[in-house]
């Protein structure tokens, strides 16, 4: 299978389900200004024509797109890998908290503030609007090792982002214990810490190519 993806971004949740499961994948860096594809130049929206990433192609060929979709893909693909969760209410808690953590956290608070181009107040307004995400997830954490009764793709969802909060000064975890002992807690668990490690240094490579650009 082919995972599309961008250094840090969101996909990262997909390398870290993927590692998880011990599956083998090709990685393919979408560069994000240019749509391009790093591999041979090619066209991204060619595969996905709305340019986001992650965007996998399966083995059977078939482009899947979206987020969430693709990680209960993931766990549906490898259940051995006990990265999803059984019919009934608990793969209704997957459901909840990969929703949870896409648009009320991952759109509705990150992608704002780290957006380069919004206004200010646009930036603080969603910040005074969905802090209190960060407050309600921290009163849930209390006492848990993962957001279900064990590793899930949404754990592998939720570290990706909370790993942006080195990018958002104004969000300082250490105003949320339990977020925080959670984040650095599940960064040393292998699979995510490689997932960083080896995204980082692409991050690196990608900011060194936009300042050639400039």
């Amino acid at each position: 299978m082919d995972l599309y993806f961008s250094p840090l971004a969101c996909s990262m949740a997909t390398r870290v389900a993927l590692y998880e499961a011990g599956a083998e994948a090709n990685y393919l860096e979408v560069d994000p200004p240019t749509k391009k594809v790093l591999k041979d130049g090619s066209d991204f929206r060619t595969v996905n024509p709305i340019g986001l990433v992650p965007t996998l192609r399966t083995d059977e060929g078939m482009v899947l797109t979206e987020n969430a979709a693709i990680l209960q893909y993931v766990a549906d693909r490898f259940p051995q890998a006990g990265l999803g969760a059984s019919a009934g209410i608990e793969r209704t808690r997957l459901h909840q908290w990969l929703c949870f953590i896409g648009t009320e956290l991952h759109k509705g608070l990150f992608i704002p503030v780290l957006d380069r181009k919004a206004p200010q107040e646009a930036k603080a307004y969603a910040l005074e609007k969905n802090l209190s995400r960060l407050d309600y997830l921290d009163k849930y954490l209390e006492g848990r090792e993962f957001l279900l009764d064990h590793f899930s793709v949404a754990d592998a969802y939720l570290v990706t982002v909370i790993n942006w909060t080195m990018a958002t000064p104004p969000i300082e975890l250490a105003k949320w214990p339990n977020v925080k002992a959670y984040y650095e807690r599940l960064r040393q668990r292998p699979s995510i810490a490689k997932a960083i490690a080896e995204e980082f240094e692409l991050y690196k490579a990608e900011l060194a190519r936009k300042k050639a650009a400039a």
